[in-house]
């Protein structure tokens, strides 16, 4: 007899918790920010890349010249490889090889110093994103900001709301958040 008195009060309990929780999840908010679009569409993000454009253009426009170089001596000398002797050839080839392998370190270098620079770039934009998720979440009085999920429905979505106060912020947004 005890167990089903046992059994009788945890159904009672369940079946008023489960009343409650409706109640509860009224009060409970969610929102999700897709951190993609804050990458593509911020005004501080486009400032990032439009820096980093700025910062690697020579370098780039140094290794587009250098490989069109090198195409065009190993196009010369393709054509001119059946009417030069064995020790010519051999010559050129070696020149040719150093010149791609020097060609190829350059620029395996500067996709290196792109990628570190646009992560750390990316890095602040998060930083100061992350930031402004936090006001709002505080002035809105959220429970969770999510920023990665399979699927969220679009009611749910505070992003365009995070890139308006992101780019109203300007560029003043350098303190760290207190918290």
């Amino acid at each position: 007899m005890n167990a089903f008195i046992r059994q009788g009060a945890i159904g009672a309990l369940l079946a008023a918790a489960a009343c409650a929780a409706p109640a509860q999840a009224d009060d409970f908010r969610v929102g999700f920010v897709n951190t993609d679009r804050i990458f593509r569409e911020a005004t501080p993000a486009k400032a990032a890349q439009s820096k980093l454009e700025q910062e690697f253009s020579k370098r780039e426009k140094d290794l587009q010249d250098l490989g069109a170089t090198l195409k065009a001596a190993t196009d010369k000398f393709e054509k001119e490889a059946p009417t030069l002797s064995d020790g010519q050839r051999a010559t050129r080839q070696r020149g040719l090889v150093e010149q791609d392998r020097d060609f190829q370190r350059k620029r395996r270098e500067f996709q290196e110093d792109l990628n570190s620079r646009k992560n750390e770039e990316l890095q602040q934009v998060l930083e100061r994103a992350n930031r402004v998720v936090r006001q709002v979440a505080e002035t809105e009085k959220y429970d969770v900001i999510l920023q990665e999920a399979v699927y969220i429905n679009p009611k749910y979505d505070i992003t365009d709301r995070v890139i308006k106060a992101l780019n109203s912020a300007g560029t003043t947004t350098t303190a760290p958040a207190s918290k």
